[in-house]
């Protein structure tokens, strides 16, 4: 294909999912840093089960909240429901979200609905691949000292990594969840119970969730630095099988996965960014060179002349 073409297409598509792409690659960066909170929030045998349990039941007495959250380092807990209910686990009153948790609540929903425009995120992922598998296709290019050197370079360089995050974005789908779907539970076990079940054969403390989905009460146990996910039922814990789209997308395997999601995150930024300033520059420079070439027959009519 016309590499100048090629050109034309990578250039357009770019502007026109620049400011959504813009928005996805921040609120990506920011989610990047979860991962590395949630382990160091981990304060082993700072939370009572005994305690939670009591609060649940004080707050949530007609077992209407879908789950619970933990966060050791501020001894909060959240009762997940629309709306959620968060709780000071010291002194059992209602409190404020902690700031970190708001802004890592806010950039998940931005990241995942965007302005609210169903189907946008998932259009603008494709859009970024669209733009990334262009690029591949005008070839190497050649490096030079130059903004769209730097540009060409870091993209031909960390390519893998790059289209690996929006290829496990685009995977992510409600049916694919972080959860594979454990077997069907022959009794429902309310969520007091789970926290019971689950202390004990965990410190409470490193638990991020434990909730209802799909009709199944699930726990998300933080163990070394990966985030593992587990079914409770009556019968105990049966771990899950990982889900490595989810994990290596979020970067919960591991606090490499986080620190390479957020250098991804970073090089994103860095190409949307260079890539507006390169297409300004030539939009600037264009006038300058449209009117050189008219100038030039006007010189060659007076000299001959």
């Amino acid at each position: 294909m016309n590499k100048q073409l090629l050109l034309k297409l990578h250039r357009w598509i770019s502007l026109a999912f620049a400011l959504p792409l813009l928005v996805i690659i921040v609120t990506g960066l920011i989610l990047s840093f979860e991962p590395i909170a949630q382990v160091a929030a981990v304060k082993p045998g700072s939370v009572d089960p005994a305690r939670v349990v009591a609060l649940i039941k004080q707050y949530d007495p007609e077992g209407k909240a879908r789950g619970i959250s933990i966060n050791p380092a501020t001894q909060h807990l959240t009762l997940q429901g629309r709306p959620g209910t968060e709780l000071d686990m010291t002194t059992g009153a209602v409190a404020d979200k902690p700031v970190t948790g708001s802004v890592f609540q806010w950039a998940r929903m931005t990241h995942e609905h965007l302005i609210g425009i169903e189907g946008l995120t998932t259009i603008s992922t494709i859009g970024m691949i669209v733009i990334m598998i262009i690029g591949i296709l005008m070839g190497l290019p050649r490096l030079r000292n130059t903004l769209s050197g730097w540009h060409k370079g870091a993209a031909w360089f960390t390519l893998p990594m790059i289209l690996l995050s929006p290829l496990t974005g685009l995977l992510l789908d409600p049916s694919n969840s972080f959860f594979s779907t454990p077997p069907a539970a022959t009794k429902r076990v309310t969520l007091p119970d789970a926290v019971s079940i689950v202390a004990k054969d965990h410190d409470l403390a490193t638990v991020n969730m434990i909730g209802n989905r799909g009709g199944r009460m699930l726990a998300r146990i933080i163990e070394g630095d990966e985030l593992r996910a587990y079914a409770v039922t009556a019968d105990g814990l049966s771990a899950l099988p990982r889900n490595w789209v989810r994990l290596l997308h979020e970067g919960n395997w591991s606090l490499i996965g986080s620190a390479a999601n957020v250098l991804i995150s970073v090089v994103l930024l860095t190409l949307l960014v260079t890539g507006v300033l390169i297409w300004t520059q030539r939009r600037l420079r264009r006038p300058k060179r449209t009117r050189d070439a008219s100038a030039k027959p006007a010189v060659a009519s007076s000299a001959i002349s």
